[in-house]
């Protein structure tokens, strides 16, 4: 059964219709790349996956034993958020929250679930700085790390190599790839990187007012939109 299934979903915001027809699914162990022009509804798809904003019509539903609150996510960060004055241990185990309920505390199970994320991610030894003390590419490591926390099944990622210089992109898109097939967790992500994406991802959705491609990457790369948008963004075909 299907994690999530998108059926007949609209999405819009302002009282507007970004997005329209939206039906696809997505299975454990897949790893989709969301991808389309500026404005297309990519971070508005995000955020209704997350349950943070309804559809205008339509149903999302979740299955396979996959509840809303176990997927972890990985925003696009903002300026602000960069100069959190907080420890990279703090920021890591926020994403212990929903496990907590009404808890004002952390147990010992979930410092050891943040540790043992951060470690896995490489950033064991950071955990007592400042997190706005770190790098472009350690910050996303600690948000992958808070991210994790929060799930064992499903990561969703908006634009994670955002601002990253060349090398430190490739190391997190090998980071979430392993995360992917290692772990068997299943990666949704938007992307600008059309490159990235057909490299990495095992299915694609292309969206515009209207889905214009859903389906396996090696399907999209021989599509006429899938070419056509390859060749406007200037990726080469893996």
């Amino acid at each position: 059964m299907a994690q999530i299934i998108c059926e007949d979903v609209v999405l819009g915001y302002e009282g507007k219709v970004v997005v329209k027809g939206l039906n696809f699914s997505v299975f454990c162990g897949d790893y989709l790349c969301i991808v389309g022009e500026n404005g297309s509804g990519k971070t508005t798809l995000m955020k209704a996956l997350l349950k943070l904003k309804a559809p205008v019509s339509g149903q999302i539903l979740t299955g396979d034993g996959l509840k809303s609150y176990e997927i972890g996510y990985l925003p696009q960060q903002t300026t602000v958020q960069k100069d959190f004055p907080a420890s990279v241990e703090e920021i890591v185990l926020s994403g212990c929250l929903n496990r907590c309920g009404w808890r004002p505390f952390y147990k010992k199970e979930e410092r050891q679930i943040a540790e043992d994320n951060m470690n896995k991610l490489g950033i064991g030894r950071l955990a007592k700085r400042c997190y706005r003390e770190l790098s472009g590419g350690q910050q996303q490591r600690v948000l992958l790390a808070r991210a994790l926390c929060a799930t064992r099944k499903m990561l969703l990622l908006d634009e994670p190599v955002a601002g990253l210089d060349p090398v430190v992109t490739v190391e997190m898109y090998e980071l979430i790839t392993r995360l992917n097939k290692e772990d068997g967790i299943t990666i949704i992500m938007v992307s600008h990187d059309i490159t990235a994406a057909v490299r990495y991802a095992s299915h694609i959705l292309h969206i515009g007012y209207e889905p214009l491609f859903f389906g396996v990457k090696a399907d999209y790369l021989n599509s006429d939109v899938g070419r056509s948008f390859m060749a406007v963004m200037g990726g080469a075909v893996q």
